[in-house]
């Protein structure tokens, strides 16, 4: 199965050579922003700490992260995100970019994203209420973190295998917005872009 999502992935990323610029010319704010397709974001992803060493060439500054699913670096000059939104960290997740913001509440910037939120805390606090044990405000005191993490689909591509192939593929490219306790007080904002081998009749692999 890895060898055969290894072809998948190289054959993905051949295809893409003449419609991608290098991962040299790519920029993260792009990335960030949703503006690649999936094998030109894979091509850069793959370029930061590989054998073209992107974030050294880059002068990014890798920092050690509590968050064990997160590659996060320090960038040498901020960026700009989501319009107005400045930061200099960024981080690499399994498929995603993101953009690690200074802002408490993440539906602030969820909102004009059109970024809903698939977590939802409100039936913890509920709940207790509804005891009447417990007032509203108490009941919210007890949930000091809320909880957010929500995307919104721009690109969803499907391409069959074709004759004589065996496998085909789905690529998906997402606005992702979230937050986490290992970074309290902050926002990620960035962008996913997921790859998903098919076999020859479209079902995933």
């Amino acid at each position: 199965m890895i060898f055969l999502y290894a072809l998948a992935l190289a054959s993905t990323l051949q295809h893409a050579d003449a419609a991608n610029i290098g991962p040299a010319d790519t920029s993260e704010v792009d990335a960030i922003n949703c503006r690649l397709d999936v094998p030109g974001y894979m091509q850069f992803a793959m370029a930061i700490d590989g054998e073209e060493k992107l974030a050294q060439k880059r002068h990014w500054k890798r920092i050690a992260s509590r968050n064990t699913f997160m590659n996060e670096y320090e960038l040498p000059q901020a960026i700009t995100v989501a319009g107005a939104y400045s930061t200099r960290r960024i981080a690499f997740t399994g498929n995603a970019i993101l953009a690690i913001l200074d802002l408490p509440e993440p539906a602030t910037v969820a909102r004009p994203e059109q970024v809903e939120s698939a977590m939802s805390v409100e039936p913890m606090i509920d709940a207790p209420v509804d005891t009447g044990n417990t007032t509203r405000a108490q009941a919210e005191a007890a949930v000091p973190f809320r909880k957010f993490m929500g995307e919104r689909i721009l690109e969803d591509a499907t391409e069959p295998a074709g004759p004589g192939e065996s496998y085909g593929s789905h690529m998906v490219v997402a606005r992702t917005i979230s937050n986490a306790t290992t970074h309290p007080g902050k926002t990620f904002y960035g962008c996913s872009y997921r790859f998903e081998m098919l076999d020859k009749d479209g079902a995933p692999l």
